[in-house]
C-alpha cells in the first residue's frame, strides 16, 4: 500500500497524532510519501528522524496512491484538494482542528481507523467542485482555478455594500446589495454558506447553494440550484475592485469583469469509515439531541 501524507504542524497537540500514523504504517510496511514541506517542518520539530520519499506538487500524485491522509482540520483538506486535483487520488481527513465536517477521523480512535485503511474496509464518496473563470483575463485564476467548498465575493477597502447582477443559465435571477454572494458546493453548504443563514446539503446531492452575505432586503434568500447551473456574476461598488475567494485563496478583481462559475468536470474522493457518517457528524458537530428538553 502506499499513501502521501500532507498536514500542518500548528498545534503541539498534533504531535502524537503525526507519531502514532508514522507508528501504525511503519509496523504495518505501509510506503508512505511526504508532502516536502511537511516532512522539513517534520524534521525541524525533531517528531521523525527517517528519511522518506517526498512530493510537492500536484504533477507527482498519480494512480499510483491508494489514498493522500491529509492531517489537521478542513482546511488543511481543502489545500490537499488542490494537490490532488483530478487524480481521483481519495482524501482521508484525520481531525487534529476543531469543528471538522471533512476531516472525521478522531486522534482518539486512530489506530482503530488506520486499520480500516489498511484492511480496505472503507467506502469514497465523490464531492463536486466549482471552476471559476474571468473576463477580462486576470493572472490570480491561471492555476487553481477551483474550489472544494465555495466561491465568494465580497467587498474590499470600504463599508459600503456591493451589487451583485446574477444570471443563470444566462437569464437574469437578481441584483444582490449586500456585503458579498457565496456559491457553495454541498460540500461547501457546512461552511461559510452556513454561518450566512443558507441550508445544509447531504454531500452527494446535485445542487449547488447560492447564499447572500448580510443582504441589505431581508427577503433576499439563499437559494438551491442544480449542479449543472452556469452561474455568471458581475460586481460593482464605489470601489474600483472586489474580493473573489476560492475557498482559502483570496485575490482582487476589477469591477464589471465577468465571473462565469460552472462544476468541474472532476471530483474530489472523499474517503468515509464506516463508523463515521456524514449524518453522524452533522449530529455530533451540531448537538442535535443534546438538548435534553426535547
Amino acid at each position: 500500500m502506499k499513501v502521501a501524507i500532507y498536514g500542518q504542524y500548528y498545534l503541539v497537540s498534533t504531535e502524537p497524532i503525526i507519531k502514532d500514523i508514522f507508528v501504525f504504517f511503519n509496523k504495518n510496511n505501509v510506503e508512505m510519501v511526504i508532502e516536502a514541506e511537511f516532512l522539513k517542518m517534520l524534521y525541524e520539530k525533531k517528531i521523525i528522524h527517517e528519511k522518506y520519499n517526498t512530493f510537492s506538487s500536484h504533477k507527482e500524485l498519480d494512480k499510483s496512491f491508494d489514498m493522500l491522509i491529509s492531517i489537521g482540520g478542513d482546511g488543511t483538506i481543502l489545500r490537499a484538494a488542490t494537490l490532488v486535483r483530478d487524480s481521483g487520488v481519495p482524501i482521508l481527513g484525520i481531525n487534529a482542528g476543531r469543528l471538522g465536517f471533512l476531516a472525521t477521523v478522531q486522534k482518539e480512535n486512530i489506530e482503530e481507523f488506520m486499520q480500516f485503511i489498511i484492511e480496505k474496509k472503507f467506502t469514497t464518496s465523490e464531492r463536486s467542485l466549482l471552476s471559476l473563470s474571468c473576463s477580462p483575463e486576470n493572472e490570480a485564476f491561471n492555476d487553481i482555478n477551483f474550489a472544494m467548498n465555495e466561491i465568494s465575493v465580497s467587498r474590499k477597502d470600504t463599508t459600503s455594500m456591493i451589487t451583485i447582477e446574477t444570471y443563470l443559465n444566462e437569464e437574469f435571477l437578481t441584483s444582490y446589495w449586500a456585503d458579498g454572494l457565496i456559491v457553495s458546493t454541498p460540500t461547501g453548504s457546512t461552511g461559510y454558506s452556513l454561518s450566512c443563514g443558507g441550508p445544509i446539503l447531504t454531500p452527494t446531492v446535485k445542487s449547488l447553494v447560492i447564499t447572500p452575505i448580510a443582504p441589505h432586503n431581508l427577503n433576499a434568500r439563499p437559494l438551491v440550484v442544480p449542479d449543472e447551473t452556469e452561474i455568471k456574476l458581475k460586481v460593482s461598488g464605489r470601489e474600483e475592485q472586489y474580493l473573489v475567494s476560492l475557498d482559502s485563496r483570496v485575490a482582487s478583481v476589477k469591477n464589471e469583469s465577468i465571473l462565469t462559475i460552472r462544476k468541474t468536470p472532476f471530483h474530489i474522493n472523499m474517503v468515509e469509515i464506516p463508523e463515521e457518517t456524514f449524518l453522524k457528524t452533522l449530529r455530533n458537530k451540531l448537538l442535535w439531541g443534546e438538548d435534553k428538553r426535547n
